[in-house]
C-alpha cells in the first residue's frame, strides 16, 4: 500500500530490541518502526531521508515498518510469513544480522546464530530456519540457464550453490543469482559471495 516514504527524519531512538524513527512528510509526521541497522544508515535529524515500508495491519492498529534498503525489507517479508515470527522479533534479528548474514544462516541451517537476537529462542530459530529453508530448492546447481544461456559456475561450486540458496532466500530467481555469480573465483566465502551478488543483481534488476 505504502511503498516508500521520503521526508525529514524527526525523531530517532531506541526501544528495546528495535528503533522508533519519525519521518515528516507534506508536513505529517510518519511513525515507523525499523531496525538497529537501518537507524545506524539514517541520516541525522532534521535531515531528508527515504525508506522502504511495510504496513503491518492487525485489528486493533496500524503499524508501519521501514528499512534503509529492499533487501532488508525483503528479509522482514520472509521471517514475518513463518508460523510465530511478529513483526517486533524479524526486527530484532535485522537488528543484528545483515541481510547477507540472515540468508546465509538460513541457507546453511545455523539457527544458532539466529538466537543471538534479542527474544529469539532456539525453538523459534530452528522454526525459521526449517520453513525458510523449505521454499529453498534443494538442488544444488552447477550451472543455471539465463535468456537461453548456460550460465556456468565455477567448478568447484559448493561455495557457490550455497550463495545461490542464500540469494533465493532473499527473493530472487535461480537463473538472477546464478547470473549475478557467473565467474566468481570459487575460493570467494559464501559471504562476500552473496554481497557480491546483492550488487549485481541492483544492476540486473
Amino acid at each position: 500500500m505504502i511503498y516508500s516514504i521520503s521526508g525529514n527524519l524527526v525523531v530517532s531512538q531506541p526501544v528495546d530490541a528495535y528503533f522508533i524513527v519519525a519521518v515528516e512528510c507534506n508536513g505529517i509526521a510518519y511513525e515507523i518502526k525499523t531496525t538497529f541497522t537501518t537507524a545506524s544508515q539514517c541520516p541525522k535529524i532534521g535531515e531528508s531521508v527515504t525508506l522502504y515500508t511495510y504496513l503491518h495491519v492487525r485489528e486493533d492498529a496500524l503499524e508501519l515498518f521501514g528499512f534503509y534498503d529492499q533487501e532488508e525489507l525483503r528479509c522482514f517479508k520472509m521471517l514475518i510469513s513463518v508460523s510465530g515470527v511478529g513483526p517486533k522479533a524479524a526486527l530484532s534479528i535485522l537488528s543484528n544480522v545483515t541481510p547477507s548474514q540472515f540468508a546465509l544462516c538460513v541457507a546453511s541451517g545455523d539457527s544458532k546464530s539466529l538466537t543471538k537476537s534479542k527474544g529469539i529462542g532456539g525453538k523459534t530459530a530452528q522454526r525459521i530456519v526449517l520453513e525458510l529453508k523449505d521454499k529453498i530448492s534443494k538442488e544444488q546447481l552447477s550451472s543455471s540457464v539465463v535468456a537461453g544461456k548456460e550460465i556456468e559456475l565455477p567448478t568447484n561450486a559448493g561455495n557457490a550453490a550455497e550463495a545461490i540458496s542464500a540469494l533465493v532466500v532473499l527473493g530472487y530467481s535461480k537463473s538472477e543469482a546464478a547470473q549475478a555469480l557467473a565467474g566468481i573465483d570459487p575460493s570467494t566465502s559464501v559471504e562476500d559471495m552473496i554481497r557480491v551478488g546483492l550488487k549485481a543483481l541492483a544492476t540486473i534488476r
